[in-house]
């Protein structure tokens, strides 16, 4: 009788064991991907294969979970990454990488490219650069527990608040570590655990960019009692049973600065990025493109300049479909009026809304500045910059499509006593924070680095949530990462926002814009524009009056009146001071937008004590500003009410 207990006890620890077992090697997801093509046993490029995942198996210097290498040239050169969950060992860790790679190259023996999702580790490899890929816009795998809970609603909003939480925290991180977790207690003594993780090598906004599109895809999950969701570069997880290990209750330690981590080339020591699949996400907006791309017939006028422009990162409208959607530029259509053309309202066939630029006939910075727009603007993605849809080259037309953004630009509310009271303190504040985010993508996170060299509230656009999009970049310009300035003899811009470098000197850098972005803080702030206070009993500009009160301790005094009780009168004066070391007068001292976003989403960054504002009267450029202005006011002309994508361009010639 004994015998036969012990017997049945080991036959059910065998089952159990067998059942761990299969349950290990079986991973959450795997894909096997026909978009890259297939290798054979024979090739260059499986040999390439298996000695990297045999080399990413040896390694035991990595002891932060991120593995991100390369091996060989050309198309056989391999790309492969692994993640590994951010509290789990490193033993665990290399534990469950091992295990990828075996199971991957028995699940895809030919495939190119190939993902596998297990529950502590990612692992991806594929025959094109897959570092650092934010290109996706839907996950590539998700779940959810299908038992749900009997209060949907107050467990919903506990879930969302939990994830929103942890989602700030991740790309504060470190570049060797992007993770956070945190819990929440739900009714009748329940917990909600939730984790965020990003791959390392992320920049601080593309962390978070890619962290928020992932959080804002749980309402698909809502009531149901577990659920993850894996983009490309970050994942998002929550459950009602803690998954992860205690100690990683606490989050990482913000990193010092938010600069990228030094770039990874084929064999960078100390990062590695997360496994990823956006090949569908790139394959299905290469595919797209292309079959918009329509060839037309141009003006031999136009054709030198439609070679410069790349049309396989722009989309051409036809002139017939444009004149259609906007009724031929009818006037009732016409919803601004730009230093170079006006800003048509339209709608395209399939009833999308478009914002239409029609470049003026008569100047003679048009096409230039439409190339440098094309250019430019095809090649930014970021939910804080206009998105350009396309533009049409024909007869003599130069047209800009963009998104129609509802809500106009920043301007038409906050200079309108009657709109004013629309924005509240907590708007400004995202305007704010998303301006600075549109900036700092820009500077330091797109495919470029670029200088906007125009940024003012009548080129920050504001979508139906009220979030801000920079547009109009007619006056950008691109730079090299390794530079720090340039020097033109050709000043445009706007008086007012311009610094003092530039504007004397003809001297621009990323610095600019940080000038130019603290101008447009102070303008939130008080609900007054810059130039109303020239020969006023204030002072000549708004720098003078803020930096006035900020010297006598009467910050608070800069504040709009309409926002009432609306307000955080700490927060005020934060972004009073931000505000005040951007538009210092040496750009050396005037933060970088990196820090400028720090110090935004961050109440614990300290800020140092602002210098001397620009322009103020009586500092070394005060001598000048005088003869500046005779000189812009000679040579600007006259200007319509600010509007959508109004361009208020000034132009100096430096002698």
């Amino acid at each position: 009788m004994v015998f036969s207990r012990v017997a049945f006890l080991v036959f059910l620890s065998f089952l159990l064991f067998i059942s761990f077992t299969n349950s290990q090697l079986a991973p959450l997801y795997h894909q096997c991907s026909k978009l890259q093509g297939n290798h054979t046993p024979s090739s260059t490029y499986n040999s390439n294969l298996k000695n990297l995942l045999s080399s990413l198996i040896s390694n035991t210097d990595i002891d932060y979970g991120f593995y991100n290498f390369s091996l060989g040239q050309g198309s056989d050169k391999v790309y492969a990454v692994g993640l590994c969950r951010g509290d789990i060992n490193p033993t665990s860790c290399r534990s469950c990488i091992r295990m990828s790679t075996d199971q991957l190259t028995e699940l895809c023996p030919s495939q190119n490219e190939a993902t596998i999702v297990y529950d502590n580790c990612t692992l991806r490899y594929s025959n094109r650069s897959i570092f650092r890929d934010t290109f996706s816009s839907e996950p590539y795998f998700s779940e959810y527990n299908s038992s749900k809970v009997p209060d949907v609603e107050q467990f919903s909003e506990a879930v969302r608040s939990l994830l929103f939480s942890i989602r700030d925290k991740a790309p504060l991180g470190s570049s060797l570590r992007k993770f956070a977790t945190g819990k929440a207690d739900f009714g009748n003594s329940r917990t909600i655990y939730a984790l965020t993780q990003c791959t390392p090598d992320l920049a601080y906004y593309d962390c978070y960019n890619c962290l928020e599109s992932a959080v804002t895809y749980y309402p698909n999950f809502i009531g149901n009692t577990a659920g993850r969701i894996y983009f490309p570069s970050c994942y998002a997880r929550y459950d009602m049973i803690q998954f992860y290990e205690t100690a990683s209750d606490t989050p990482p330690a913000p990193a010092t600065h938010l600069s990228p981590p030094p770039s990874s080339g084929s064999t960078t020591k100390g990062m590695i990025l997360r496994i990823i699949l956006p090949t569908v996400g790139f394959g299905m907006i290469s595919c797209t493109f292309c079959c918009c791309l329509v060839s037309h017939k141009r003006n031999k006028k136009n054709k030198t300049a439609n070679k410069e422009i790349a049309t396989e990162e722009s989309l051409q409208f036809e002139l017939g479909t444009i004149e259609a959607a906007t009724n031929k530029f009818s006037d009732d259509d016409k919803i601004g009026v730009g230093g170079f053309g006006n800003v048509y309202k339209g709608t395209l066939p399939n009833g999308q809304k478009i914002a239409v630029k029609r470049l003026s006939r008569s100047s003679g910075q048009g096409v230039q500045e439409f190339k440098n727009e094309v250019e430019l603007v095809a090649k930014l993605q970021h939910r804080n910059l206009v998105r350009l849809l396309g533009f049409c080259l024909e007869r003599d037309e130069k047209i800009l499509i963009y998104e129609f953004v509802p809500n106009k630009s920043l301007d038409c509310l906050l200079f309108d006593p009657e709109k004013q009271g629309k924005l509240d303190w907590s708007r400004r504040y995202k305007i704010i924070e998303g301006t600075a985010r549109g900036l700092l993508y820009l500077h330091q996170d797109s495919p470029l680095k670029i200088i906007h060299r125009d940024l003012k509230t009548s080129n920050i656009l504001l979508d139906e949530a009220m979030e801000p999009k920079i547009a109009d970049f007619g006056m950008a310009r691109m730079i090299g990462f390794e530079q720090n300035q340039e020097r033109t003899n050709r000043i445009v811009g706007t008086y007012g926002y311009m610094p003092p470098e530039y504007a004397i000197r003809g001297k621009f850098s990323v610095k600019s814009d940080v000038y130019s972005f603290g101008v447009v803080v102070l303008e939130i702030i008080s609900g007054k524009k810059n130039s109303s206070f020239y020969q006023s009993d204030f002072g000549n500009n708004l720098l003078s009056f803020a930096w006035r009160h900020w010297r006598d301790g009467t910050s608070i005094e800069l504040m709009d009146s309409t926002l009432g009780d609306s307000y955080s009168e700490s927060e005020i004066i934060r972004c009073i001071q931000i505000a005040l070391l951007c538009v210092q007068e040496d750009p050396a001292a005037r933060p970088t937008m990196g820090k400028v976003v720090s110090m935004l989403i961050s109440s614990s960054v300290r800020l140092p004590l602002p210098q001397q504002p620009a322009f103020y009267v009586g500092s070394r450029t005060g001598s000048n500003l005088q003869m500046l202005e005779v000189v812009l006011d000679n040579q600007s002309t006259a200007k319509s009410t600010p509007s959508v994508n109004e361009a208020s361009v000034t132009e100096v010639l430096l002698r």
